[in-house]
């Protein structure tokens, strides 16, 4: 899954990557899942680079894509989509 490109599944891989000291492996498949919008991907990045394992111009780059990813998703279809399902 995670080579296919689910990012929740990158994510994983990238905890379990920390869980096993692996620190480097781990940001990497952090990265790759902020890149395709997975938020709490931002929020580990966050950890490892107050751990001093992620460069600040890297955290910066990851931001950024993970706007631009949760951004492109973002339509007037999705968005009332999204509240008729939570009127419901």
């Amino acid at each position: 899954a995670a080579i296919g490109g689910h990012p929740n599944a990158r994510f994983n891989l990238g905890c379990i990557e920390w869980n096993n000291g692996n620190k480097e492996r781990a940001v990497k498949h952090f990265i790759v899942a902020a890149n395709q919008g997975y938020d709490d991907s931002i929020k580990a990045l966050m950890v490892a680079y107050k751990g001093g394992f992620v460069s600040k111009e890297n955290l910066a780059a990851a931001l950024r894509a993970q706007k631009a990813a949760v951004d492109e998703t973002k339509s007037p279809q999705r968005e009332a989509a999204a509240k008729a399902f939570h009127n419901y």
